[in-house]
């Protein structure tokens, strides 16, 4: 990889990277890392590593991997940021070329997080998936700038937008903004975008859609939802589903709980897979519950937190070679 592809696929990074020249200048510092120190990239230059440091051994230890060209690594060292304030990161320094070093940078969740295991696994994930996924965007804006055809370039597109939209939720789970992002969101609008993803799969299933055209805009977070739909879909193909159906309606006066919705939208998902085992019926959307030995048995309860979230429910039905997952969720006109 060239320098120019390097930091192409270094901006997308989650985590901070800057390059530091013989003197421990910085020379250069990806929009993460600026992000973090509360600088912008340009203003970032020529600005002393020591200064971020505070601690002179460590400024110290930074020397040695010139004189050495050997790299160091430093865990829970304090970093200081912009406006007095500070940071907790892990970092790592080593050789680059031409005489400049790597820093990389990791920032560590603080003791406050929440406490709750499903909460802590999800961050833990979130954190761990944030690289994987810069990694996979830079390729495909590689890869889309490099490809002939609209075909090939709206499937790039594709893999940037999943990307994009997968990153923001890690952000959110790591900066402990749990709360839902409501906007106006048109369920057909999710569901075709959902359906350009499974048909650009190697081998779909094959897809239905029975939509009521009177469904209105609802209140929601885009992106959450979408969430819910790919697990629903990503576990009918796990159950070995060939065919699925994505069915809306609006219904009137559904009891949620305590509640009553004068109106709400009813979306299923509908496969003809395995289905869900008795035995885990009653415990289905309970965090860590899965019916395969390899499954983490968080995306239904995930996807169950976040349809409360909206003030809705997710619901399972089984029949004989007939799988039906049900979202509800409000829907709210203009004049309610």
């Amino acid at each position: 990889m060239n320098d120019a592809d390097w930091r192409t696929w270094a901006e997308q990074m989650a985590t901070g990277l800057a390059l530091v020249d013989g003197e421990l200048r910085l020379q250069w510092i990806n929009p993460a890392l600026a992000e973090w120190l509360q600088l912008g990239p340009r203003s970032a230059m020529g600005q002393s590593l020591g200064a971020l440091l505070g601690d002179p051994d460590l400024l110290a230890h930074a020397g040695r991997v010139l004189d050495e060209q050997l790299p160091v690594q430093w865990r829970g060292v304090v970093l200081n940021a912009g406006h007095g304030a500070e940071m907790r990161v892990d970092m790592a320094l080593q050789p680059y070329q031409q005489g400049l070093l790597l820093l990389e940078v990791h920032a560590l969740a603080e003791p406050t997080l929440a406490n709750s295991p499903l909460s802590a696994t999800l961050r833990g994930f979130a954190h761990e998936v944030k690289n994987p996924l810069a990694g996979l965007r830079g390729a495909a804006q590689l890869l889309q700038r490099r490809v002939e055809g609209e075909d090939l370039q709206a499937l790039a597109g594709l893999i940037i937008d999943e990307a994009d939209r997968l990153t923001a939720l890690a952000n959110r789970l790591l900066n402990h903004d749990g709360a839902a992002r409501l906007g106006a969101v048109n369920i057909h609008h999710l569901l075709q975008h959902l359906t350009d993803l499974l048909q650009a799969e190697p081998s779909p299933p094959q897809l239905h859609g029975d939509y009521d055209p009177s469904v209105p805009d609802l209140l929601g977070d885009a992106d959450r939802l979408q969430q819910i739909l790919l697990n629903l879909v990503r576990n009918a193909a796990e159950a070995g589903a060939r065919t699925l159906t994505f069915r809306t309606r609006v219904e009137h006066g559904v009891r949620l709980g305590e509640r009553v919705l004068r109106m709400a939208l009813r979306l299923d998902v509908i496969d003809d897979g395995a289905g869900v085992p008795p035995a885990l019926r009653e415990t289905l959307f309970q965090p860590l519950v899965s019916g395969r030995a390899d499954g983490t048995g968080l995306g239904l309860a995930l996807s169950r937190e976040i349809a409360h979230d909206h003030g809705g429910d997710l619901r399972h039905a089984s029949r004989d070679g007939e799988t039906v997952f049900s979202l509800y969720l409000p829907l709210e006109r203009p004049h309610d």
